[in-house]
């Protein structure tokens, strides 16, 4: 156990922090070998058998190449659930449980309708619904193949979560009803801004659920706002994750639509990460 513990350190070390590291071997011994960081000290002088140590040299290549742990295991937690990721969805981050725990903390009435755009791998939903499961939650998305992860999500943790495959600029061609909340964590990444991004991000996260133009960097801001104004109830509610940069510029397109109680919010590391705003 020791022997292939330094394995991995040797192999990943200066490719990834140390502390990460151990959270990555801990993350393999868990799903190869169904070992938990107990385990690994109470058996730390027992041989793993030959078809697992064969399968975490694999993965720890995988790794070294910067493919995202969560996409190799299939599998990532967000609050508090099992999700299935691959690369068709982006991997849910922990400033969007924020949002979600801001919505569950706005006061929704029991008999809520809740509608999320751009949902990927469905997380905000199914997160919502499962914490309140009185709520009727629905959710859209562009891609077919996240559509597909989504509903799989939702299954997985056994919640009812109504998602469909539409393009939110195309709002206008349907019917769509009133709702009391409307959420959305869109893309906000500007194509300048890769140069700053990871390269387990840049090379393996779907772009199209990322970046947009820098010509037009709150072009899908615009685009929901544009919906949720006429499709919020009175009082309701519209949630937004965004750009860190663009925090007072959303807040102000906001306003300048007609939307009340604009109010900007900080991530646990300090950064403008969401807003609120209602009808």
């Amino acid at each position: 156990m020791q022997a292939t513990i330094k394995f991995i350190e040797e192999e990943l070390s200066g490719l990834y922090p140390k502390n990460e590291v151990r959270s990555l071997a801990g993350i393999l011994f868990k799903f190869i070998c169904g070992l938990s960081f107990t385990d690994l000290v109470v058996q730390k002088d027992e041989k793993i058998p030959e078809i697992k140590l064969k399968q975490i040299k694999q993965v720890v290549k995988r790794l070294k190449q910067h493919e995202p742990i969560q996409y190799i295991i299939g599998e990532t937690e967000f609050y508090g659930l099992k999700l299935t990721v691959n690369p068709a969805v982006l991997i849910p981050r922990p400033e969007t449980e924020e949002l979600v725990e801001w919505v569950l903390m706005s006061g929704i009435d029991k008999d809520a309708r809740v509608f999320d755009i751009g949902t990927g791998s469905g997380c905000i939903p199914i997160a919502i619904k499962k914490n309140a499961p009185e709520l009727e939650v629905e959710a859209i998305d562009i891609s077919e193949k996240a559509i597909e992860v989504a509903r799989g999500n939702a299954k997985k943790n056994g919640v009812d979560v109504s998602f469909m495959v539409y393009d939110v600029s195309r709002w206008r061609e349907r019917q769509w009803g009133k709702f009391d909340i409307i959420i959305s964590n869109p893309p906000y990444v500007r194509e300048l801004e890769k140069q700053y991004i990871n390269t387990n991000i840049l090379n393996f996260e779907p772009h199209q659920a990322l970046f947009v133009a820098d010509t037009d960097p709150l072009k899908f801001y615009e685009i929901i706002s544009d919906f949720a104004m006429p499709h919020l109830k009175k009082d309701g509610y519209l949630f937004f994750e965004i750009n860190e940069a663009f925090g007072q510029e959303v807040s102000e397109m906001l306003a300048m639509k007609g939307f009340l109680n604009v109010e900007l919010k900080k991530d646990l590391s300090g950064k403008d990460r969401m807003i609120k705003a209602s009808k």
